[in-house]
């Protein structure tokens, strides 16, 4: 189903993991099982925070949004692979797919946004405590929030306009289980020296290279705070509050630089396509075990909703057992 050399094309067919048919069930169970992972542990991270006073603090209102990203993009990325291998049908239109490419580069971008927010909390906290409360109030947090997802949607948009710019493409078959902007441009037979030329410029710089430079400028204050404090239980203490968001900066940042920082070639798209099922997948199951696991007030909050269920069960079951009992009685 190849069109080379089109001057217009209106659908792209995802060629995905694989084309074996043996293979189809397995690859079909395994992301499932990933996406089902990445939506439980998120959505519990969500709910905790929502249900828990305890954690009503500018770091989990930005833990929230984060998980929210990551229940969005990976739901905006696998949703596609798992059709294909329940229908076999590989086929997105050329609208959808330029759409599934803007919304997934914007929740990217949106979260090393947040990942950056987070960083500057972090600073606040450990650099100026005395003051943290006054400076990451609710109206600083919903600010920066708001900057983060406007930033990160708008940031995008350039891409989008110059790839519905190109008017050749040599197939329409996507090596990908996604419309992802390397691929694309792998694809095409137009000129994409612009394209490339603004991925490395603002892709690289404002979208990467900024975010990164300011988180790692906040650790680097933050670090310097905590080699003064004298006592080790403080040290420590400091460290403990800011190494889960560390954890998953150094994991999302070394990803997205071997991903996309590369030689664009056809060889490493099936590579690719590895490292974006990491980022699209691993990453968002990683985030909440990450901060659930390395983090006290998560684990208890998490292990309060589970003691008022059970105590709710105990109260029930023995409820539901006198109401029979009545009811026959009255029979």
């Amino acid at each position: 189903m190849e069109q080379p050399n089109q001057t217009m094309i209106s659908f792209f067919i995802i060629k995905g993991f694989s084309d074996i048919p043996e293979l189809q069930a397995p690859i079909f169970l395994l992301v499932l099982f990933i996406y089902l992972l990445t939506l439980g542990g998120n959505m519990t991270i969500i709910l905790l925070v929502c249900l828990d006073h305890h954690l009503h603090t500018p770091m989990y209102f930005f833990l929230v949004n984060l998980s929210f990203i990551d229940i969005c993009a990976t739901t905006v990325t696998l949703h596609k692979i798992l059709l294909i291998n329940l229908t076999g049908d590989r086929v997105i239109s050329y609208i959808g797919c330029i759409g599934q490419m803007y919304v997934f580069g914007s929740l990217v971008s949106d979260e090393l946004l947040f990942l950056t927010a987070m960083s500057y909390d972090r600073y606040v906290a450990v650099c100026n405590p005395l003051r943290y409360t006054v400076i990451m109030n609710h109206r600083t947090c919903t600010l920066l929030a708001s900057v983060c997802w406007a930033l990160g949607f708008i940031e995008i948009i350039p891409y989008v306009v110059l790839v519905t710019g190109f008017s050749c493409y040599r197939s329409n078959i996507l090596n990908h289980f996604f419309c992802d902007l390397l691929p694309i441009i792998k694809l095409s037979c137009s000129n994409t020296s612009v394209l490339e030329t603004l991925f490395i410029v603002e892709g690289a710089v404002l979208l990467g290279l900024g975010p990164f430079l300011l988180t790692f400028l906040s650790y680097v204050f933050i670090i310097t705070t905590i080699l003064k404090i004298r006592s080790k239980t403080g040290r420590r203490k400091a460290f403990y509050t800011c190494s889960s968001h560390l954890t998953v900066v150094i994991l999302l940042y070394t990803t997205l630089i071997y991903q996309y920082l590369r030689p664009i070639s056809a060889d490493s798209l099936d590579y690719n396509k590895l490292l974006s099922l990491f980022n699209t997948a691993a990453v968002p199951i990683l985030n909440p075990l990450i901060y659930s696991l390395k983090n006290k007030d998560v684990k208890s909050a998490f292990k309060k909703r589970l003691q008022f269920v059970r105590v709710k069960n105990t109260v029930v079951k023995p409820a539901c057992i006198v109401g029979l009992q009545l009811l026959t009685v009255k029979k």
